[in-house]
């Protein structure tokens, strides 16, 4: 029997790697009935922004394996410092322990986070990260006299993660519909949409007149809320809507006056991926909170850290009696080989020019989409922010009409981009660059020419 794997015809048997796979793993984010057409790819070794799959065909992975992948897979300088750790030491209970990795990456990271924030949690995920943040903030108020603080604020079309505290404070619902009973009720405000603006106004050129639905929200809610959480300048899984700058200004500000705090989710946006080291740095502003992962590690092993302020910090520090204690824990928090990872990911950033370049590169990827993706009579806006560059389908370009949602659209680019050796997963209608930093001009201009050659294949002008 023979079947088509990734547009080359192969033999299939039960035996083959794609059949052992869907026999018993259930992939993320995806019907697996998908499968059937199109089945997992099986990456056998990677190299730098290329994947190779067990018949040798490769990939441009331009999306760097869910936005993780910093450096490029297989990075000497990471993977050096990874084995070094192995051989001293693996993992160990992070209660009344420490190591050598955990303290150096701490005190890295104090170096380079918002100014104001000195403390640092360790978790094992994203939305481990986000949890914490959460009851942090929620037993900050209990601590510091203000008990009926209990709810929490965030923005609409927001995505923090899967598990029941993160989608709850989520706004997608892709995520969180079907689970909506089991959810602790929050606070949804109107986010920023400056591709479709209901003002009237031009990416850029605002004085952030949506903002009002936020005035609103703490005018209405801000006694009884603990936290507002958002993703700074840039809400990725709604499709890489990038806002201004000038909105989390205003949000910080009203977040004092207020005495609600301000959690900022950089889980997607830290470690260089809008042009500064944080979104929040950009942005002139400091959390209370902030949430880190994804490139922390380079991709390489699972990590986060909740990064928080002396004041928070102080609110519980206490005799053991009085129950102030954070009482929250991850088997894996502050894994040594995980740190290992994290502080290559800090070296490499202190002894290469690797922003400088990104920043070249930014500007340059820009001009060439708009000169060969924007012309598309279906494509509605080429919208970017650091290396990060998104273009959406729309059914009519003057009017925004989005597509059909019902014909993938953006799933049969995907579809063909893989044929031709891209891998440029959608967000709906919406396909993003979202490349390991150090990505070269020449790998951006391929990864170019093989979406444009796969929009053509679907979208023919």
């Amino acid at each position: 029997m023979e079947e088509k794997i990734n547009g080359t015809t192969k033999t299939c048997a039960a035996d083959t790697w794609e059949a052992r796979d869907v026999a018993h793993i259930w992939h993320p984010a995806a019907q697996m009935k998908d499968y059937e057409e199109l089945p997992p790819i099986v990456v056998d070794r990677a190299k730098g922004v290329w994947l190779y799959d067990v018949y040798g065909k490769k990939y441009l992975d331009v999306i760097s394996s869910w936005w993780c992948n910093l450096f490029g897979h297989c990075n000497p300088i990471v993977n050096d410092a990874v084995k070094a750790q192995l051989d001293k030491l693996e993992h160990v209970i992070f209660a009344n322990f420490s190591h050598e990795p955990a303290i150096r990456l701490a005190e890295a990271l104090a170096e380079i986070v918002p100014k104001g924030l000195t403390k640092f949690h360790f978790n094992d995920n994203g939305s481990s990260a986000v949890e914490a943040a959460l009851k942090m903030a929620f037993q900050y108020h209990v601590q510091t006299g203000a008990p009926k603080r209990k709810k929490f604020m965030c923005l609409s079309e927001g995505y923090h993660g899967e598990t029941i505290g993160a989608l709850s404070v989520g706004s997608m619902d892709l995520y969180a519909k079907l689970y909506r009973p089991m959810l602790m009720e929050s606070i949804h405000i109107e986010a920023p949409d400056c591709y479709r603006c209901p003002y009237g106004k031009n990416r850029g050129c605002c004085a952030c007149e949506c903002f009002e639905h936020a005035e609103k929200a703490f005018a209405d809610h801000a006694e009884e809320t603990a936290a507002i959480i958002v993703e700074p300048l840039l809400q990725g899984s709604a499709g890489m809507r990038v806002y201004p700058e000038l909105y989390l200004q205003k949000l910080r500000k009203l977040c004092d006056e207020t005495g609600v705090l301000l959690i900022a989710d950089e889980i997607a946006t830290g470690f260089g991926r809008t042009g500064e080291m944080f979104a929040c740095i950009r942005a002139g502003i400091s959390p209370d909170l902030m949430t880190v992962s994804k490139g922390l590690t380079a991709g390489y092993l699972p990590m986060s850290v909740t990064c928080t302020t002396d004041a928070i910090y102080d609110a519980f520090y206490a005799d053991w009696n009085e129950g102030k204690a954070f009482v929250h824990s991850h088997t894996f928090a502050g894994n040594p080989l995980a740190c290992a990872a994290a502080l290559a990911v800090q070296h490499i950033f202190r002894t290469q020019p690797i922003m400088p370049n990104a920043a070249v590169n930014a500007k340059w990827l820009t001009k060439r989409m708009e000169d060969e993706l924007l012309p598309h009579p279906n494509v509605g806006e080429i919208r970017h922010i650091g290396l990060i560059h998104a273009f959406e389908l729309v059914a009519d370009k003057q009017t925004k009409t989005p597509l059909d949602a019902k014909k993938r659209t953006g799933y049969e680019v995907y579809r063909r981009a893989l044929k031709r050796g891209l891998l440029l997963r959608p967000i709906g209608d919406v396909l993003y660059f979202n490349p390991p930093l150090n990505i070269t001009q020449a790998e951006l201009e391929t990864a170019l020419s093989l979406a444009k050659s796969a929009l053509l294949d679907v979208l023919p002008m």
